[in-house]
């Protein structure tokens, strides 16, 4: 057996390189930490169903033959791997881009060299064996080397980190997800800005929805502009606002839009004015163009933007795979097993009476208590959501709860679900057109 693991207290660049390492490596299983930076575990509420990732009581360390160190090479960052370490019978790669005196752990495989992030030689080479990766996969590794450089700023930045940085924009890594999870600049030029703003702030109505469009002169390179949307629709307290920031020094003009509700699609508009985003936000860099011409092609825009908000009846899967509260544990492992699932809900009728998942099972001590009915191990305490329900509110019911999936219900009755893996691919618009 081959296992991945990192360090204790895990960042971005330690989740990325975990991740990326796993696809080097694809018969090898990512070992999690069980301390991560809080920003990291923000990320994973909602994105762990999204990677092969592994609870270090999953594997029997007896079985491991390969070891994969990432993102540090001393024996005391990284935890409960002791005997793996010190083992003359376990083969050690090591993947890091520090270098410390203080460096102790004995490597066959020493791949170590100064860049700023160690993602960016694990996705340096992925791109030489011309592996494809998926935008979700791009953005992890992108937020790994943008937390390390400090967005390609700090000085410890190399033309490496760079080129990675630029082949995974490539491969769509999505920067808008990234500024949600990684602290965004925001300073004197950026709170400055932000008081134009709203000494110019107005608002309008377009299509029942409550709007603010915001043009304001900028001059240079101005980071931290996503923020400063985003705070300017919290003060104003509009449905979406859209800054519209030109420099006309270099003739370019950035948009950037926000949106609350689902039916105001911003990720739509911005791809019709050449740039991109997600149903909630958004942006797109013109050249040569007039603000005014801006604001009133984003009003036309929203005008004819009338794609009908997503519920949840129509992101759910059905009909559901159920088992009943008598059924044998065992019978429930192998269902598990051959299906991939990580939960079935429990159902009497077609009523929900608890729901069963992976993490249920640790709760199984002796081999005898498999044959228990499954009644005695589930969860009772159930958190469904109905039909009509945004899928907004089903990412938020997950997180609130630390659950992967909701049963969807209608007048009592089950009758369909919906997994923290659907509301992801809804909010990185990779769903089928």
């Amino acid at each position: 057996m081959e296992i991945i693991v990192t360090h204790k207290n895990a960042d971005f660049d330690a989740l990325a390189s975990l991740v990326a390492a796993s696809i080097v490596y694809p018969e090898a299983r990512p070992i999690v930490p069980k301390t991560l930076n809080p920003n990291v575990r923000a990320f994973l509420s909602i994105h762990k169903d999204l990677f092969s990732l592994f609870d270090r009581d999953a594997v029997d360390l007896a079985e491991v033959s390969r070891l994969i160190v990432v993102d540090t090479a001393q024996r005391a960052r990284v935890e409960g791997m002791d005997d793996l370490l010190a083992s003359p019978d376990v083969e050690i790669h090591v993947w890091d881009h520090h270098n410390h005196q203080s460096d102790d752990i004995r490597a066959a495989v020493l791949n170590q060299e100064k860049t700023g992030a160690v993602t960016t030689l694990l996705v340096e080479e992925m791109e030489r064996k011309k592996i494809q990766i998926s935008r979700i996969y791009a953005t992890l590794f992108l937020a790994g080397i943008y937390e390390d450089t400090g967005s390609l700023t700090f000085p410890g930045t190399t033309a490496r980190d760079a080129r990675a940085a630029g082949y995974l924009l490539e491969q769509c890594a999505d920067l808008n997800v990234l500024k949600n999870f990684l602290r965004p600049a925001y300073g004197p030029k950026q709170k400055q800005i932000l008081f134009e703003m709203l000494q110019h702030s107005s608002r309008s109505t377009l299509n029942g929805y409550h709007i603010s469009i915001n043009k304001v002169a900028v001059e240079g390179h101005t980071p931290g502009l996503a923020i400063v949307v985003d705070m300017y629709q919290d003060i104003v307290n509009v449905d979406a606002a859209f800054g519209i920031f030109t420099d006309r020094d270099k003739a370019r003009t950035m948009v950037i839009g926000r949106s609350e509700v689902e039916g105001l699609n911003v990720g739509m508009i911005m791809r019709s004015m050449g740039g991109g985003g997600h149903p909630g936000a958004g942006s797109a860099l013109l050249k040569e163009v007039n603000p005014d011409a801006v604001e009133e092609w984003i009003v036309e825009l929203i005008k004819g933007n009338q794609q009908a908000s997503v519920r949840i009846g129509d992101l759910m899967s059905f009909p559901v795979m159920t088992v009943s509260p008598e059924t044998p544990m065992e019978e429930v492992a192998a269902i598990l097993r051959k299906t991939g699932y990580t939960g079935i809900p429990v159902v009497e009728g077609k009523k929900v009476a608890g729901i069963i998942s992976r993490r249920d099972f640790r709760k199984v001590k002796k081999t005898s208590q498999l044959k228990a009915p499954v009644k005695a191990f589930m969860s009772g305490k159930v958190y469904d959501i109905p039909p009509e329900s945004s899928v907004l509110q089903a990412a938020r019911r997950m997180i609130k709860h630390d659950i992967g999936r909701l049963p969807v219900v209608e007048n009592g009755d089950l009758i369909g679900i919906v997994t923290r893996s659907d509301t992801m691919r809804y909010f990185y618009d990779t769903l089928p057109d």
